[in-house]
């Protein structure tokens, strides 16, 4: 098994836990406060994870140039639009059909990259692609009923969603670019400190992006975080180690197939929730985690 498809699945089940993590904190403090978590208490640890390569292990540090900054920050600002799009939809009437659209994000990031890289996909890997977010679609809105459902399609909220999908599929390209930009400065590319590196000047851009907003806008969110640092440790490092991850693999593979193999993340929520949680599984959402499953073996196949 190729090294980039063990770090993604590894990745994938790490982006659960921290989500579980994420919604305890919700009973503690708002949604922002919450969001900031997942990058201000991260971000130690992700320069922690540069340190580890570059003083522990001796790798040299790449060389931070325009062009790698460009790209940081445009996923940086992409992904904190794309994730507040989508805590919006959450407050929507039909944000199980908006949040199905966000979940487009493999086949956006395919086509933006298409479109401003030159990257193209094999007709299995665009199969794979179809499959897999027509599966998480499906378990999107599995519990949605009635005519308002299939009229929710073509409403505002589905609009969101594409837009949220957009913005993480943008920041996932930044992403891989912003790290292939670090390889060209080295002797030898080497993808874990690409990786690093991104991931640290990213997630303290974000970290200070927030920072400000929430002085501005929201300064009541800071005693209730400070109150919960506890957990929100635990959060920032899972998350932390799920970006570190995710960065790692799509430094090594495209980030539209990095992120159709990372539907697999969808299986271990639903396996959380049967095997722990001992929910109810309805059959929209069962069908729509097979065709999951079957749009990865199809990735790994055909890939």
């Amino acid at each position: 098994m190729e090294t980039w498809v063990v770090i993604t699945i590894a990745a994938a089940f790490l982006q659960n836990l921290r989500s579980a993590l994420q919604k305890h904190l919700k009973g503690v403090m708002g949604t922002t406060g919450a969001t900031f978590v997942r990058f201000g208490f991260g971000a130690p640890f992700a320069l922690a994870y540069l340190a580890i390569l570059h003083f522990g292990v001796g790798r040299p540090l790449p060389t931070v140039t325009v062009e790698f900054l460009a790209w940081a920050i445009l996923g940086g600002i992409a992904q904190i639009t794309a994730t507040g799009l989508l805590i919006h939809l959450f407050s929507l009437r039909n944000f199980a059909v908006g949040t199905a659209y966000s979940r487009t994000e493999p086949v956006q990031a395919a086509l933006f990259a298409l479109m401003f890289l030159g990257e193209t996909i094999t007709l299995g890997v665009a199969a794979a692609i179809v499959i897999s977010v027509t599966g998480v679609m499906l378990i999107a809105v599995a519990r949605s009923v009635g005519r308002a459902f299939l009229a929710a399609f073509k409403s505002r909220d589905a609009a969101i969603g594409l837009l949220s999908g957009a913005g993480f599929g943008v920041a996932a390209v930044a992403y891989r670019m912003a790290s292939l930009a670090l390889g060209r400065t080295l002797v030898a590319p080497d993808y874990m400190t690409q990786a690093a590196m991104t991931l640290a000047v990213v997630i303290l851009f974000q970290s200070l992006l927030m920072l400000a907003w929430m002085a501005w806008r929201e300064p009541d969110e800071f005693p209730r975080i400070v109150s919960a640092w506890k957990p929100s440790l635990l959060v920032g490092l899972v998350g932390a180690t799920a970006s570190f991850g995710w960065f790692m693999a799509m430094t090594l593979q495209q980030a539209a197939i990095v992120k159709a193999l990372a539907q697999i993340e969808m299986l271990f929520t639903y396996a959380s929730a049967v095997l722990v949680f001992r929910e109810h599984v309805n059959a929209r959402e069962l069908a729509g985690c097979v065709l999951v499953a079957f749009g990865v073996v199809v990735l790994l196949y055909l890939g």
